[in-house]
């Protein structure tokens, strides 16, 4: 796609109201993985892990905010942001946010370029469900997901529980 090209994107808010009981996927037998969490992580430390996780599907909304904004989010208590480490440098992302009573969003969930294909994926939203649901009081989780987002996005939410609730068609500037 060219840069500066306006484009119809379908986005799909999707729910899940009660907690899975698994089994989840498990991490692929040898797979050099560690979540890390990051505590008080500056912004531009997010913005390495949304960009690595996001390059190929156009993250950009963050970019768009300012440094107040991005670091009320980001160092948010009831925001919890891991690295999924690969042999010790970072290959995804995922957020998890709870500042809505009685909800955890899953905000981010990614995998940069070199660890895409490698059954991953499914492994980390298992690991997004466990932890979304430990929160005391939570109800429902949710997580969004558009046309620009990995082609198995969707899918892979939808196998996992979540149900669409809502779609809507935006334009976007790539």
């Amino acid at each position: 796609m060219s840069e500066g090209r306006e484009v119809e994107v379908v986005v799909t808010w999707l729910e899940m109201a009660e907690r899975p009981v698994g089994p989840f996927p498990p991490l692929p037998a040898g797979a050099p993985v560690s979540l890390l969490r990051a505590v008080g992580a500056p912004n531009g430390w997010f913005l390495h892990l949304y960009d690595l996780a996001g390059e190929d599907h156009f993250w950009l909304d963050r970019h768009k905010d300012d440094a107040e904004t991005l670091q009320a989010f980001v160092q948010h208590e009831d925001v919890s942001i891991f690295a999924l480490m690969w042999n010790g440098w970072p290959g995804g992302l995922l957020a998890l946010d709870w500042r809505a009573p009685g909800v955890c969003d899953l905000a981010y969930l990614g995998l940069g370029k070199p660890l895409r294909g490698r059954a991953l994926g499914p492994w980390l939203l298992g690991e997004a469900l466990r932890m979304g649901w430990s929160r005391e009081g939570v109800t429902r989780m949710s997580v969004n997901t558009c046309t620009l987002d990995h082609p198995k996005a969707l899918g892979l939410y939808q196998r996992a529980g979540f149900r669409p609730v809502r779609r809507s068609t935006v334009l976007q500037v790539l």
